[in-house]
């Protein structure tokens, strides 16, 4: 901070006092029983803190939802890509801590944003950019591949609210029993608090590492805008376009055959970023899967005669399966091997509500049961929010797909039991299984509905979405535990973020995805769509129907997910990180071959920085990887508004 820069003021304190000047996060937590852990944490944490500073103001819920919901963008346009979204929390702290503190040197803001002001708004970003967006990359693409045709925005609208109203007040007795009663770790949500109380105690690292974003991001927008947009300034300004260049490239140093297979380069920096978060093991298995998916498994089809095709749409339709059947088992078997954290999820269920009941704190305490339930989200608020989102996901589910009232809450309830699963391992490993969650409700449903793929894709969307929200909710609510902020408060900025993220993640959805033909390609690979319509498609017409080929592949990489967490979980430590991750394998035989080498380069990036320069990586790789991912998945869909606006007003409005 400059010596011209006015003294920091935080509403509710003085310009002189800090809470969190000597602050220590409670990271180990508290012991004793749950009451005795409920008092501590008062008046340890929240006394001081929680009950002084602002935090639930119409400038957290107007930043964070407005953050969330631009960021929500950055997580469709991704996943469409790669198959995956990253978590908005700690780009979204970074970005509003920048942008207030700029308002507030410039003038134009009284004070300063307080750490739990920056909670609450961080927490309205997560609902906005994270609980809305996530089925529908996955599920609802699925149903768009499998059905030719898109679903109205009325429509999608509905069921991405309802999903969103589910899974955030099914966080709320959760949150009594993980975070308060058990100190789950959320390791996320330790980060996320970790970073809140660095920005705000060390403001000119935070600057730094905000301004190092914004760059990264205009650049990364730049560069987007040269490779596909200029056409989209004027028509005559294509020839001009970087992909041009790339193109011209390909076809002198590959050739058609190569392309066809997607052995050749693109320039989409967004990948290299995303991979330097991601990790070594991970993106290096992607390159391993990309070289013997595409330079040998296709190859070898063509010799044998096979059918395949050219071009990513066809060929693709040979080499999901065996990538889908290694994704499948592999997460399945992972999650079988969190037994423990099942049966202690399982066996807490009678305690998730018992909370509630209690009516005296310990002897000798000064905080009563009453102070402790006035700043908890009321039960009755998980009840109301329940009943609203069964309630429309049955209506939902009637309205488009004739599904029965019986199946969505038999769907409902199924997803309540392995939200439950999954947010535990979530709070113990920092993974969500949300992928096993849906592949276990499609199982389920292969059974009671068989042969109705619709149906089989929709209840695994209730379960996934469900899943996914509440246990992102509950990495947020960590945060917000670690700082001393208000329970109750912090739930309203959650629910409050759903409603823009809902119009936002749902417009940007069907800008990007105006019909079936945008799905499959080289544009939107949506692998994670091809998965979840796979397991649809095997469960609806029956392996039987597969080509001998397509069946193989099947067993092939269903084996290979299989063996590899065994050696994993036998090797000794020096081995364990040379074991390729099925999750990365498996997903380089849905999406090309470039996609691989690019997040491998991306991996070898970050971990040289790593390695050489720790302290410039600790500080940078984080934000200038998400300005990156940022910047390039705004102005990608900000060209798609620009191209798809008119068409887009006619379906929200006309239908």
């Amino acid at each position: 901070m400059s010596s011209a820069s006015p003294p920091l003021r935080y509403a509710g304190t003085d310009a002189t006092y800090d809470p969190y000047a000597d602050y220590k996060l409670p990271v180990e937590g508290f012991k004793g029983t749950p009451e005795e852990i409920d008092r501590q944490w008062f008046e340890q944490c929240y006394r001081g803190r929680g009950d002084t500073l602002a935090q639930l103001t119409p400038r957290a819920l107007i930043m964070g939802t407005l953050l969330g919901a631009v960021l929500s963008t950055t997580n469709i346009y991704i996943g469409l890509k790669a198959g995956w979204g990253f978590g908005v929390s700690i780009t979204a702290c970074i970005l509003s801590y920048a942008i207030w503190s700029t308002f507030y040197r410039l003038g134009l803001a009284r004070t300063q944003m307080t750490i739990l002001e920056n909670n609450c708004m961080q927490t309205a970003a997560s609902a906005a950019g994270y609980s809305t967006g996530g089925t529908l990359i996955s599920a609802f693409a699925a149903y768009v591949l499998l059905n030719n045709q898109t679903l109205s925005i009325p429509v999608l609208m509905g069921w991405v609210f309802f999903l969103a109203v589910l899974g955030v007040t099914m966080a709320v007795p959760m949150k009594r029993q993980m975070i308060n009663a058990e100190q789950l770790r959320f390791p996320s949500g330790v980060a996320a608090a970790e970073t809140l109380k660095a920005l705000h105690s060390t403001g000119g690292q935070g600057l730094r590492s905000a301004i190092a974003l914004g760059i990264a991001g205009v650049l990364a927008a730049a560069s987007k805008l040269w490779t596909e947009g200029l056409e989209v300034i004027h028509h005559s300004l294509g020839r001009f376009q970087l992909d041009k260049l790339t193109g011209w490239i390909n076809e002198q140093w590959f050739g058609s055959t190569l392309m066809g297979r997607t052995v050749m380069v693109s320039w989409e920096p967004m990948f290299i970023a995303a991979g330097a978060i991601t990790g070594m093991r991970v993106c290096a298995s992607m390159l391993v899967g990309s070289i013997t998916c595409w330079m040998i498994y296709v190859p070898l089809l063509e010799q044998a005669a096979v059918p395949v095709g050219q071009g990513f749409r066809n060929v693709v339709q040979w080499t999901l399966w065996a990538g889908t059947a290694c994704m499948v088992t592999s997460g399945l078997f992972s999650f079988a091997l969190q037994w423990r954290s099942i049966a202690r999820a399982l066996a807490g269920v009678t305690r998730l509500f018992r909370g509630a009941r209690r009516q005296s704190a310990p002897a000798g305490s000064a905080v009563s049961r009453a102070d402790l339930d006035a700043i908890e989200t009321p039960m009755s608020w998980f009840v109301i929010g329940q009943a609203v989102g069964l309630l429309g996901l049955i209506y939902m589910g009637l309205i488009t797909f004739q599904m029965p009232a019986w199946q969505t809450i038999v769907a409902v309830l199924l997803s309540f039991a392995l939200a439950l699963v999954a947010c535990r391992v979530t709070g113990e490993t920092d993974t969500t299984p949300i992928g096993a969650m849906g592949k276990i409700t499609q199982l389920t449903f292969g059974a009671i509905a068989p042969g109705n793929m619709n149906v089989n894709l929709m209840s695994a969307n209730i379960t996934a979405g469900a899943a996914g929200s509440a246990a992102a909710l509950l990495t947020d609510l960590k945060s917000g535990y670690l700082l001393g902020a208000h329970p109750r408060k912090q739930f309203l900025a959650q629910f409050s973020g759903i409603f823009l993220g809902t119009v936002v993640t749902v417009l940007c959805f069907a800008a990007l995805v105006p019909d079936a033909a945008a799905l499959g390609g080289a544009q939107f690979p949506a692998p994670a769509a091809q998965t979840w319509k796979a397991v649809a498609e095997a469960l609806g017409k029956g392996l039987s129907e597969l080509h001998p080929i397509k069946l193989w592949g099947i067993a092939i990489g269903g084996a290979v997910g299989l063996i590899l967490p065994i050696l994993s979980l036998l090797a000794p430590p020096k081995i364990k990180p040379w074991i390729p991750s099925p999750a990365g394998l498996g997903l380089a035989w849905v999406f090309q071959w470039y996609y691989g080498v690019l997040f491998f380069i991306g991996a070898v990036i970050g971990w040289y920085f790593e390695k050489q320069h720790p302290k410039v990586s600790q500080d940078y790789t984080f934000p200038v990887a998400s300005g990156v991912i940022a910047g390039e998945s705004i102005m990608g869909v900000g060209l798609a508004l620009i191209q798809a606006g008119p068409a887009l007003l006619r379906r929200a409005f006309v239908g």
